[in-house]
């Protein structure tokens, strides 16, 4: 079991979007928690997620699936904004029928990683 900082459940037209924040310190740590949101999680359309560590420096994005720019790319701006680091937010995303559009996927996101990161 992961010892998750914080969890957040949003909806957006039918879709589910399961926020995860993370503190951690390396890339395993975050390797490990992604493959264990994919066992919890068969079932998901995406698992999208961004990082950011200060030691070595180390910052990525991840969409997967999602069209480019429309997911990870959101969560790591949040992320900056908030001057977070050593940490990690992943998305888990159950599609729900709808198309939300790149504007819709943009906002989701980013209204999930604001809510994780609420009161940091």
């Amino acid at each position: 079991m992961i010892d998750f900082a914080k969890q957040f459940e949003y909806v957006e037209k039918k879709s589910r979007f399961l926020g995860f924040l993370l503190f951690c310190k390396n890339l395993d740590e975050i390797q490990n928690v992604l493959e264990f949101l994919r066992q919890q999680h068969k079932k998901c359309t995406h698992i999208c997620y961004a990082y950011s560590l200060s030691s070595p420096f180390a910052e990525k994005a991840v969409d997967d699936g999602e069209p480019s720019g429309t997911a990870g790319k959101p969560i790591l701006s949040v992320m900056q904004k908030r001057g977070v680091k050593n940490a990690c937010v992943f998305v888990v995303r159950y599609f729900g029928g709808i198309k939300l559009g790149a504007g819709g996927l943009v906002r989701a996101y980013t209204k999930v990683t604001s809510e994780l990161l609420r009161e940091l």
